[in-house]
């Protein structure tokens, strides 16, 4: 049974438009940096879970496209890459402490905004809803994914 994932993206870093336009439309997703969100992309997400592509720190964040986990999770590079802003200079190569892993977008949505998703009592516990959330990758219930699903047909 597939799981189903919200995963914000910046999309000046990347958007639901820079992964449709990608070679096989898949991104790897680079920059996880926080623990939980790196723990849901290892023990729990899987090739063929759904995501819903959302994008944050923007004028108007939200839901910008539906997307999959495409690949198992493998050493993000850019942790040893010290021009990278990701980069992480106690990780090291024999024992890397973040992970990626490859994202295919499946099309993009009409923006789903914040407000609109608040206005929804089904979605009243959306995690992305709640308040202090900050996490990057977050699990979706499925009767969520469901509501969103309609909201975007």
């Amino acid at each position: 049974m597939p799981h189903y994932w919200l995963m914000k993206s910046e999309p000046n870093e990347c958007s639901v438009d820079d992964a449709l336009a990608a070679p096989d439309r898949t991104v790897p997703w680079v920059g996880v940096r926080n623990y939980q969100a790196r723990n849901f992309m290892r023990d729990q997400m899987q090739p063929g879970d759904g995501v819903l592509f959302y994008h944050s720190s923007c004028v108007e964040p939200g839901i910008a496209g539906l997307a999959r986990v495409a690949s198992g999770t493998r050493p993000d590079p850019t942790q040893f890459d010290p021009a990278s802003p990701y980069f992480d200079a106690a990780s090291k190569p024999e024992a890397p402490r973040w992970l990626l892993l490859d994202v295919q977008a499946i099309r993009k949505t009409r923006l789903l905004a914040l407000p609109e998703l608040r206005a929804h009592p089904a979605l009243a516990d959306l995690q992305v809803l709640r308040r202090g959330n900050r996490l990057s990758i977050t699990p979706v219930d499925p009767a969520h994914w469901q509501v969103i699903e309609g909201l975007l047909a």
